[in-house]
């Protein structure tokens, strides 16, 4: 019989689903612990404001970030290579999308959590170029160092502002949903669209075919 889950972590997991589904600032520690069904003070007793649950919460996501966004070891890179990161990427916006959508104001409301954010970007950044820099060795992007570093930014402004993007535009009425990110990984993969390798360009087309949501469910 498995263990139930000890009243931090309970804390973690209630926070995300609440931020997730309602942003960040409609959320009080007060509503976390009435979704859980504890006392303020017990939320307090592990966590001693909400801003030390959102700096619990973008650890989990930088962990997870930087353990896929890096060359794979020992072999060159492939087309599969390229829906890994780009599946992962998808993954990790939607389960921590309140991150994105509410960055500007987590950042301003709490310096550690922004200096940190800063390494983050810095090392998604590097780990990014190293990436793109592997598919050209492998012959499926051709591009020199300078266009590497242009798409490598151009893809950051994307992924970071994509849910900001989808709340300025869309109707106010329902949540995100899974399919309006799969639109913004699509964004990110359109920028590569004239550097892909002639070899390489059914196997991309296949990728942009399965990545593709019409703009009409997007906005």
């Amino acid at each position: 019989m498995a263990t139930p889950p000890k009243t931090r972590e309970r804390i973690i997991e209630a926070s995300l689903e609440l931020f997730n589904a309602q942003g960040e600032r409609s959320v009080s520690t007060n509503h976390i612990a009435a979704h859980l069904g504890i006392s303020p003070g017990n939320l307090y007793y592990h966590f001693r404001n909400k801003q030390a649950i959102i700096a619990e919460l973008f650890g989990q996501y930088e962990r997870h970030v930087d353990s896929f966004l890096r060359l794979p070891p020992g072999r060159p890179m492939s087309i599969d290579d390229k829906t890994f990161y780009l599946e992962a990427l998808l993954a990790a916006m939607w389960h921590y999308r309140f991150l994105h959508r509410d960055l500007e104001h987590l950042l301003d409301s709490d310096p550690e959590l922004a200096e940190g954010y800063r390494l983050f970007a810095r090392r998604c950044l590097q780990g990014a170029q190293e990436i793109y820099q592997g598919f050209v060795e492998a012959g499926i992007l051709l591009m020199n160092p300078a266009q590497i570093e242009a798409l490598t930014l151009n893809a950051w402004i994307i992924m970071t502002s994509w849910v900001r993007f989808l709340c300025t535009t869309r109707s106010q009425s329902g949540e995100l949903s899974e399919a309006m990110l799969r639109r913004g990984i699509y964004q990110v993969l359109a920028l590569e669209g004239g550097y892909i390798a002639p070899q390489a360009l059914d196997a991309v087309d296949a990728l942009y075919r399965k990545l593709h949501v019409p703009l009409e469910q997007v906005i």
